[in-house]
């Protein structure tokens, strides 16, 4: 059921600020097909392949995480499907806020966008680290890791963004291109040094339950390498968050959806097999460049693992660029409804939100300038994701059960079944953050109560009837008491 009902007095609380507030806070219509977006899809998540993963070799050893990385691929694969219906649906740049708020109420809508802001904001913060960390270990232009890079790349970056939405993506599109080809050659090349007796090499702790070769810390490693097993996916459920500069977006999101999480798995495994038998998990579960080490196993560097090296930093800028467009989209979203200060849905004479762009950017630069904490960071964006994960997947299961002749132009295969598989599986996801970071989870609980305060104590009286989300939900609250009457 709603967190806050049907009630249609909520509804009539929404503000109407005027007949010019959507005209300045409109995006550029039609500019992705579902190439684009499936592209976009990609992007979100492909320097996960390049790093970050294997440190779930620690916790769980190979076959640790190979479990977890499966059944977080069944999550996301539930959940994206889930998405695929909502989205087409309710096609607005609200993506999962805007289902939640439909299906959960003003403050199920709030606390889902909120954690998806958690994530697209605190991800791009760190991958910036991993960039500057990049550029100084393939010595570029004699640049060293630090604020200067960090500043470059969110200069740069959202500067593109701000020149238009269709320039954006197309750039996206042609660097996450170049990442996923050398991804296909690194598996190549891995493959032709490949050897299964490398899979589990990692030492047995005899005193852990459940241990053996494959498992060598045991059962419990499979639940601890959960949030590992979560960076050959996370970033696809932002591909909603592109639906009002969609062509077509009730029938173009659910195909771009789908397409972008069956090359994400394709790629995880390629990625985990390759990189795994042909160097050993034990001598890459503790490396910031695991595929690079994969091809190293003399520890000279040859002229593929010199390309794979560039090409992870093409990974890690498409990821960077694409996170950023993601988080300015829901805080557009959520600044237009209300929910956060209007003005930062403000859009430019290009029909770019530049305020939702420039403010989480410097968020982003300043947190990294900051800590230099990039797993740290990474971390604290994937408590939030799980959130958002458990939320909109309870989402679906509420509108399908409420609302079950909604107009629905894509269906997800299993239905109910399919989005509570997602909600367990996101539910577990959650509470094995605090197996591995129970720092980083506090972190992003911190926020969230400083979110929510200002949301009850403020803008909750002051959302915004005119916008999309709210319009939708509103009608939903007309039908029911209709119903009722």
């Amino acid at each position: 059921m709603s967190l806050e009902s049907t009630e249609p007095s909520k509804a009539r609380a929404a503000e109407d600020p005027g007949d010019d507030y959507l005209e300045r806070r409109a995006l550029r219509r039609g500019n992705a097909g579902w190439v684009l977006l499936t592209g976009l899809g990609v992007a979100y998540v492909v320097s996960g392949d390049y790093s970050g993963w294997n440190s779930g070799l620690k916790e769980g050893g190979f076959g640790g995480l190979g479990i977890a990385m499966a059944l977080m691929g069944v999550m996301y694969a539930c959940m994206v499907f889930s998405l695929a219906e909502l989205s087409s649906v309710l096609p607005t740049a609200g993506g999962g806020y805007g289902f939640a708020r439909r299906a959960l109420g003003p403050w199920g809508g709030f606390l889902t966008g909120t954690a998806i802001l958690i994530e697209y904001i605190l991800a791009p913060a760190a991958i910036s680290i991993f960039i500057g960390d990049y550029v100084e270990s393939l010595e570029l232009f004699g640049l060293e890791s630090g604020w200067p890079v960090y500043l470059a790349c969110f200069v740069i970056f959202i500067g593109i963004h701000l020149w238009g939405v269709g320039e954006a993506l197309r750039f996206s599109f042609v660097v996450t291109g170049i990442a996923v080809a050398a991804l296909l050659v690194f598996a190549v090349g891995a493959f032709m040094d490949f050897d299964a007796s490398r899979l589990n090499d990692i030492a047995v702790d005899h005193d852990a339950f459940g241990a053996n070769s494959w498992l060598p810390l045991g059962l419990l490693g499979i639940w601890a390498a959960f949030p590992f097993g979560m960076w050959f996916f996370l970033g696809v459920e932002g591909v909603p968050l592109a639906a009002e500069e969609t062509k077509d977006p009730a029938r173009t999101l659910p195909r771009a959806i789908r397409w972008s999480l069956c090359i994400l798995v394709a790629l995880a495994l390629l990625t985990f097999f390759a990189s795994a038998g042909a160097r050993g998990s034990a001598a890459l579960q503790d490396t910031g460049n695991p595929l690079v080490e994969a091809l190293q196993p003399d520890g000279e560097a040859t002229a593929l693992s010199r390309v794979i090296n560039y090409a992870g930093l093409a990974g890690l800028v498409a990821s960077f660029f694409s996170l950023i467009y993601a988080g300015s989209r829901q805080l557009f979203a959520l600044s237009r409804a209300g929910y956060l200060p209007r003005f930062l849905s403000l859009t430019s004479s290009r029909k770019a939100p530049y305020l939702g762009l420039l403010v989480p950017g410097a968020i982003g630069f300043a947190l990294a300038a900051a800590t230099g904490d990039g797993a740290r960071m990474l971390n604290v964006a994937v408590f939030g994701a799980t959130i958002s994960y458990a939320l909109m997947s309870l989402s679906h299961i509420v509108l399908r059960r409420r609302e079950p002749h909604l107009p629905r132009p894509y269906r997800t295969p299993g239905g109910i079944l399919t989005s509570s598989a997602a909600l367990v599986l996101a539910c577990a996801a959650l509470v094995a953050t605090f197996l591995v970071d129970v720092t980083a989870a506090f972190i992003a609980l911190g926020v969230y109560v400083v979110a929510l305060a200002y949301f009850g104590l403020y803008s909750r009286k002051h959302l915004v009837a005119r916008a999309p989300e709210e319009e939708f939900a509103a009608l939903a609250a007309a039908e029911a008491e209709l119903e009722r009457h």
